[in-house]
């Protein structure tokens, strides 16, 4: 059983002054000292936003903050050399540094091209709905500001597949390019879901896939990265990843981490997606965030059932789990926000048991202004601290109620109510009878006096959190 917990060191409204690589240098040994093990960090890369661009609006995967392009030499979060610096210091207190991969498209192109194109149904990708056309799309990136500096390699309309815009008619569709197909491992969603935005890269192109994997030797030596987190899997092919991830293990002689963002409620979608790349890498549980977002909306919800058909039930080996992340925040397109009355509750159910990595969101830890959403670092430190000192290998769970669950091991009892207050009879260890627990949150006042055979009447308030450890003996191993 491992104790690692992971943070998204980011959210979508970060202001870009002071750079995000500053703050993070100053703030690593906090991160230390809460419980931290490795940080999610944004994408490093230029986009097309330049010094706002979040990160996702790919330009040039090579400009780590070094060139002057799109507008900018420095990108969001700060230059080149304070990324490294950064990464640097979270080494030096034992920190996992995990870059953020984004391939699935490019934007900002340097240069236009007239091509040959279909339009294509935009609910059925698979379905062509117009004649062949000439269309005018921005597909040729040479990254003048780079000098080929790092790589030589020059993209055009060859390695793509699709766009969303004409620029000779000025209309918005989804555009297939003529003597091109979607690649047919992604999701079925909207018939085929290769495309998503901007210049949709063409994994069929052996060129592509070779510069690609150069790119991501380059990215891990240059970077000294511990593991990387992949974007928009849905879009992507899954035979690349199932190539490209060993091959950059077998280059680097270690089995760095990598988790993936497959954005999908259903588990068997996760499941099946595990099975198409060989279990190389973890997933992101989002069955059990669409779960937490559930139980906050409806007081009807059946805890007993919060872990049904999720992937940390089904393969927790392979489950990253988190409770939000800077596209389920307010306003963003994922939008379903857990309420912060049960934040407390969702956080105890992925920090406190012992299946899983845990993931904590930067927006939930220090609040996010721009949505008047404040800092839950209260609480996040003692769960946090709960999980160091009172986390093991044992578990026993009572999720016989549809309101109040709780678990236990022999060191912590966690109890949670969704709706009511009440109680529940659970057993800790005999070793403790006539020893007395109380709330590490104090969110109860009353103390657990442990009877003979090693059982307490446990209680909590109504849609709250207790979690009871032995009296006088906290920071026990």
């Amino acid at each position: 059983m491992s104790k690692k917990v992971m943070m998204q060191y980011f959210e979508w409204y970060l202001d870009s002054i002071p750079h995000l690589w500053q703050l993070l240098k100053k703030d690593a040994k906090h991160l230390s000292d809460i419980g931290i093990d490795a940080l999610w960090l944004p994408p490093a890369y230029k986009g097309i936003g330049g010094k706002n661009e979040v990160g996702y609006g790919v330009y040039d995967l090579y400009d780590l903050g070094e060139f002057d392009q799109q507008g900018t030499i420095c990108t969001k979060y700060g230059t080149k050399d304070e990324y490294l610096e950064a990464i640097r210091t979270l080494h030096e207190y034992d920190i996992e540094a995990y870059g953020d991969v984004v391939l699935n498209h490019k934007m900002g192109g340097d240069a236009n091209e007239i091509i040959k194109a279909y339009e294509v149904n935009q609910s059925r990708r698979d379905e062509v709905v117009s004649a062949e056309e000439l269309i005018k799309v921005p597909t040729i990136f040479t990254f003048p500001g780079r000098y080929d500096k790092y790589s030589h390699f020059h993209w055009d309309h060859k390695c793509f597949n699709g766009f969303d815009y004409d620029i000779l008619s000025k209309r918005h569709a989804t555009f297939l390019f003529k003597d091109k197909n979607w690649q047919s491992d992604v999701d079925d969603e909207n018939g085929n879901f290769d495309y998503l935005m901007g210049a949709n890269i063409d994994f069929s192109s052996i060129y592509v896939v070779s510069e690609l994997k150069r790119w991501g030797q380059w990215y891990l030596d240059f970077t000294n990265l511990d593991g990387l987190r992949l974007d928009a899997l849905k879009h992507i092919s899954a035979s690349f990843f199932d190539e490209w991830i060993p091959y950059l293990r077998e280059y680097k002689q270690k089995t760095f981490f990598c988790v993936g963002e497959f954005w999908h409620g259903d588990d068997n979608k996760l499941l099946n997606y595990l099975d198409e790349v060989h279990d190389q890498f973890s997933l992101f549980d989002v069955p059990l965030h669409y779960h937490f977002y559930d139980a906050c909306q409806n007081e009807n919800y059946d805890m007993s059932q919060i872990f049904n058909n999720t992937l940390v039930k089904c393969k927790p080996d392979h489950a990253v789990t988190f409770v939000d992340n800077h596209d389920t925040q307010p306003s963003q397109g994922l939008q379903s926000w857990i309420d912060d009355w049960f934040k407390p509750l969702a956080y105890a159910l992925i920090l406190l048991r012992n299946v899983g990595y845990p993931c904590i969101f930067y927006g939930d830890y220090y609040g996010i202004p721009q949505n008047h959403i404040h800092a839950k670092s209260d609480v996040l430190d003692k769960l946090l601290y709960l999980r160091k000192h009172y986390l093991n290998d044992k578990q026993i769970d009572y999720f016989d109620d549809s309101h109040i669950i709780g678990w236990t091991n022999d060191k912590m009892v966690c109890i949670m109510s969704h709706n009511e207050s009440g109680n529940k009879k659970m057993i800790v260890n005999k070793k403790y009878s006539g020893r007395v627990f109380f709330d590490y949150l104090e969110n109860v006042n009353e103390e657990v006096m442990i009877d003979k055979d090693g059982f307490g009447e446990f209680k909590v308030k109504e849609k709250s959190l207790s979690v009871y450890v032995l009296k006088g003996e906290q920071d026990v191993e």
